[in-house]
């Protein structure tokens, strides 16, 4: 009965298939999408999204210029490339390759998205684009250094003895190990 009513009232729209529904998450936030949109179809989704042929071949270059010819055969060839595709048209045509390479460089940069399942690998790339297409070039942060302490070291610079306490009792106050001046 609901689908009868929505047809009632919108006689004119057209029947949203599968892809453009799916179409309604982070990867076309932001973009116009067609309501027929097949990403079965590489041809027609890239041309329904408004990425010509001459657009296309540039964009695979900056990204062959990024990520190994593996890597960016896996990406080019993922179900949601005509989605990014248009996402990376779209900085091209505002900022030209210049712009759109400096947005995808941190696939070359940050690979936290090659750990993991080899299984995952192309999802994982995927929303590591989109981040990257999504995050202004200046604004993505240099990778943070990450400082192993060794519990063992940690424990020796400690200024109480727990280990020195009687069961209930407080820990002594007095420091076990003289600090270092």
């Amino acid at each position: 009965m609901a689908a009868t009513v929505r047809e009632a009232a919108e006689p004119w729209a057209l029947p949203a298939s599968t892809d453009a529904t799916r179409s309604c998450d982070p990867l076309t936030e932001g973009l116009s999408v067609p309501g027929d949109l097949d990403l079965g179809d590489r041809a027609k989704a890239l041309e329904q999204l408004g990425v010509n042929r001459l657009g296309h071949a540039a964009i695979v270059g900056v990204v062959k210029d990024v990520l190994s010819e593996t890597e960016a055969g896996l990406l080019v060839g993922s179900r949601q490339w005509p989605r990014l595709a248009h996402r990376m048209d779209r900085i091209r045509d505002h900022g030209g390759p210049a712009l759109l390479g400096a947005h995808l460089a941190r696939l070359g940069t940050d690979t936290s998205w090659k750990d993991g399942p080899s299984s995952t690998v192309v999802g994982r790339l995927v929303d590591a684009t989109l981040h990257s297409l999504t995050t202004p070039p200046s604004a993505q942060a240099a990778p943070v250094s990450r400082v192993r302490v060794s519990p063992a070291a940690a424990r020796s610079r400690s200024t109480t003895t727990p280990a020195a306490a009687a069961p209930g009792q407080p820990a002594p106050a007095v420091a076990a190990v003289p600090a270092r001046g």
